[in-house]
């Protein structure tokens, strides 16, 4: 077992684990550690824990102190230093007539660096800019270019359900979503109804997809042939979380339906394909559009890590 602390350097953001060495270091305080980028300002988020040593990314970094007072307002004086800075490098932006989004600036704790992140359509040749920048702060300048789903978790905001963002509040990592994944969720095929203020599809599709996918497992698709207590039906639609259902039947007068638990059919012919109504169809190649785009962004943030 090895005692921890863990620490956030932003938030939202990513939990990172430290070794507190002799410090007993209690959940809100701040501390300095040592990073690849450089010396950071972290609030601790965990407090003195012990944790299995194979769950941890060795070797374990230890903190190189407690934050004084000294050094919170050093942070604040450089937080002073990121909000001018953003501004000015607005302004070269503009001087240089590059078509790009700031986003934010990050002044290292130890000012060994700053880097600006900013959101473009393509690639953007910012040399020019960098050199500005380098001239006038006097350090290591490092612009990144970020997707929408990044800039959006930067700038805050609430969803669809009325809460906060998750990639605002809780979300450590954004994780691939699929079209797939709103298929199998039974929901509509919206561009509207299934993408977020990033324009991207939702993050929330991830979070029960598994159970979907264990309980699709037991339930045919719908167009299915199916065996029952009143003969042979069509699958006309299920209700996944339920297990439950709907199957069509003709008889003189026309169609009727009747609903069963799916322990109470016998699948006769499978459907090959899932159904999928005419608006839904034309959404799709929208909706694979935006699932492209998102891909795209990982890929950018895999790329800046």
């Amino acid at each position: 077992m090895k005692n921890i602390i863990g620490v956030r350097f932003k938030k939202p953001g990513k939990i990172y684990f430290f070794d507190p060495g002799e410090n007993k270091i209690e959940k809100g305080s701040y501390v300095i550690v040592e990073t690849t980028m450089g010396q950071e300002y972290a609030e601790v988020i965990i407090a003195n824990r012990q944790m299995d040593e194979r769950k941890l990314v060795k070797p374990l970094k230890k903190i190189i102190r407690v934050a004084t007072k000294a050094d919170a307002k050093h942070n604040e004086e450089n937080k002073k230093i990121e909000e001018d800075a953003f501004e000015v490098a607005n302004q070269k932006i503009k001087e240089h007539n590059l078509k790009m989004t700031l986003v934010e600036v990050d002044y290292k704790f130890d000012n060994t660096k700053m880097l600006f992140y900013f959101t473009a359509d393509g690639r953007i040749d910012f040399r020019e800019l960098v050199k500005d920048l380098a001239s006038i702060y006097k350090t290591r300048i490092e612009l990144r270019q970020i997707g929408v789903r990044d800039e959006v978790r930067r700038i805050g905001g609430n969803g669809v359900c009325g809460r906060e963002l998750c990639c605002c509040s809780f979300l450590d990592n954004f994780e691939t979503v699929s079209i797939k994944m709103a298929k199998e969720q039974n929901i509509s095929l919206t561009p509207s109804k299934i993408s977020g203020n990033c324009g991207r599809l939702m993050c929330c599709l991830k979070y029960e997809q598994e159970v979907y996918e264990e309980k699709l497992k037991k339930l045919p698709k719908v167009g299915s042939i199916v065996k029952t207590d009143e003969g042979k039906g069509v699958v006309d639609n299920v209700e996944i979380l339920k297990e439950k259902v709907n199957v069509k039947f003709k008889d003189k007068e026309g169609f009727y339906y009747k609903k069963y638990d799916v322990k109470d059919i016998v699948v006769i012919k499978s459907a090959e394909n899932d159904v999928i109504g005419e608006e839904e169809q034309e959404n799709l190649k929208e909706l694979e559009q935006l699932e492209e785009l998102e891909k795209q962004d990982l890929k950018m943030k895999d790329e800046n890590n």
